[in-house]
This record gives structure tokens, C-alpha cells and sequence, in this order.
């Protein structure tokens, strides 16, 4: 038994929750979406699957993403929700499997995972401490899965004022704060306005810059949603695009997760995100831009 789960804030909680009321010596398999819906995820009877596509291998499975909403019966829950983690803790707390309390911890992943911001919160992250640690995640590759075990067994156990005393979490918040000055500055760079949609293409830097992702939407306020492009890998045989509805602009009026399940990826309502193949993935990208083009503000939804 394992849990596979996603390495952003809500598949740690997700780890967190599981490990609490199934035991925490349970691993955890660290993965991304396009693995699954790729078919090359190793998953194995008894595993515990969230925050990610369903799998028919699995034995549980918990999830939040509308385009992953379930055509078969399965055991765990799906929920249209805030976060996975909070899917998955209301079902445990429910079967009185669990023997801590982690309202607060969920309450500030549903606000996270949802994008439930405000202007001074994705401005000013180094003054709200679950928002800060929520960006020390990052995936560069088995060099960070260290980490992530790490903030598991430190959110499970311990106070997010603990945590956040911790010196590996402190250097790696540092990190953030300068990242996101950087990345500001890559972001003005790099983005052009298409009426209503802002695309950030960061496809001619041999490295894509990391940082805050809701500083787009303070940055160019008069767009509802933003698309972002990027390589993989340095090969770039596969393009990752994600985009997201404005979190202070609410005229979007696109189900994104919908939209991008045509293309082979997913996600919410509000964000999601999908792999493309380099070859076609100009064609995919006009395609996207029509859609979001002809769901303008002003016009009605198609």
C-alpha cells in the first residue's frame, strides 16, 4: 500500500491526512497528472490515489478536479471541492480514523488550492506563513522529494509555527521571496495581452523561472485569464501550458478544466493545465486561444 499523490501544497496535505489515519509509515509515491493520463504511472492494487486522475488499478482514490469527475464506482470520494486533501480528511474524519484535529490546516488548503486570495496575500507571501510554505514546493526532480517527505511528517506532527522555525524551510523561503522578484520581472518580459487573455511564453529560456502564480493577475489587472507556455525539458519534444481565470477579474467564462480535457490534460473550473506534443502543439495553443477569445466578456458563452 502507497499513497501517489502530486507534489504542490495540496497533494502534501493529501499525504499528510492519509498518513495520519492509515499509518505513517505508509510511503508515498510522488507523481504528476500526465503520468496517469499517460498510461506510465506504476500504479498497484492498494494503492491510495489523490489529487490526481483516476486510475482502475488503485483502491482508493480521492480527488476535486471536475474534469476528473467519475464514470465508474469506485471506493474513496470525489467531491467538486476547494482541495483533494479536504475530500480526502472529511471522509476520515468521518470513518473516526483520525486522532488529530487539522481543521486549520485544510481550511488553509481549500484557500490555496482554490485561489481564494486576496491582492495582499499574493503580493506580500512572506506575511502568511501556510501561503509562503505552500510555494517552497516545487518539482525539480528527485533532488525535492526529500523535501516533501519532510513537510509531510513536519505538517502531520507538528504546528505551522514549528514548521516554519524549521532551517531547511526557512533557507527555502528565502529562495521564494527572491524568486518572486525575479519572476515579476520575467513575467513583464515575457507576456503580451490578447484582449482579455495575458500569455506568458517562456519557450526561448533554457530555464523557466520560478515564482509566485497568482502575480499575474496583479500585474496585468485588466485581463480574466492567463495562459502560460513552457518547454518540459531542454529536449522540447513536450510543451506544458497551463492557464487559470483571474482570481480578481471574474469575467472568464470558460470552464478551464473542461476546455483543457479536450487537449489531454484537466483541472477546475478556475485553472488546469495539459502536455503537448512540440510538433502540434502551435495548432493546439490557436486553437485554445479561439476558444478563450470567443468567450470574450462581453460575448456569450460557447
Amino acid at each position: 500500500m502507497r499513497i501517489v499523490t502530486r507534489p504542490d501544497f495540496d497533494g502534501i496535505v493529501c499525504a499528510v491526512v492519509i498518513q495520519a489515519a492509515m499509518g505513517p509509515e505508509l510511503p508515498i509515491l510522488w507523481i504528476e497528472p500526465n503520468d496517469i493520463q499517460s498510461g506510465t504511472a506504476p500504479i498497484e492494487a492498494g494503492d491510495i490515489i489523490a489529487n490526481l486522475p483516476y486510475d482502475s488499478r488503485c483502491t482508493t482514490w480521492f480527488d476535486h478536479h471536475v474534469s476528473n469527475r467519475p464514470k465508474n464506482d469506485f471506493d474513496g470520494r470525489f467531491e467538486v471541492a476547494p482541495s483533494a486533501a479536504g475530500v480526502a480528511y472529511h471522509y476520515y474524519k468521518q470513518k473516526n480514523l483520525l486522532n488529530r484535529d487539522f481543521d486549520e490546516l485544510i481550511f488553509h488548503t481549500d484557500k490555496i488550492d482554490s485561489a481564494d486570495l486576496t491582492e495582499e496575500e499574493v503580493l506580500y507571501p512572506e506575511r502568511h506563513p501556510y501561503i509562503l510554505l505552500s510555494m517552497t514546493i516545487q518539482n525539480h526532480g528527485n533532488s525535492d522529494k526529500a523535501y516533501w517527505n519532510k513537510l509531510v511528517e513536519f505538517l502531520r506532527t507538528s504546528d505551522i509555527d514549528t514548521v516554519m522555525t524549521d532551517p531547511e524551510v526557512q533557507k527555502r523561503c528565502g529562495r521564494v521571496i527572491e524568486q518572486n522578484k525575479t519572476f515579476a520581472s520575467a513575467l513583464e518580459s515575457h507576456t503580451r495581452i490578447d484582449g482579455h487573455i495575458s500569455i506568458t511564453d517562456f519557450r526561448e529560456l533554457a530555464t523557466v523561472p520560478s515564482g509566485n502564480r497568482f502575480l499575474t493577475y496583479s500585474m496585468f489587472p485588466q485581463t480574466a485569464v492567463s495562459m502560460k507556455i513552457r518547454y518540459k525539458s531542454l529536449e522540447k519534444k513536450y510543451v506544458l501550458l497551463s492557464i487559470g481565470k483571474s482570481i480578481f477579474n471574474s469575467q472568464c467564462r470558460v470552464n478551464i478544466g473542461k476546455l483543457l480535457s479536450r487537449f489531454g490534460g484537466g483541472g477546475h473550473d478556475g485553472a488546469g493545465g495539459c502536455t503537448l506534443e512540440a510538433a502540434g502543439a502551435p495548432e493546439a495553443i490557436d486553437r485554445i486561444l479561439e476558444i478563450l477569445r470567443a468567450n470574450a466578456p462581453e460575448k456569450e458563452p460557447v
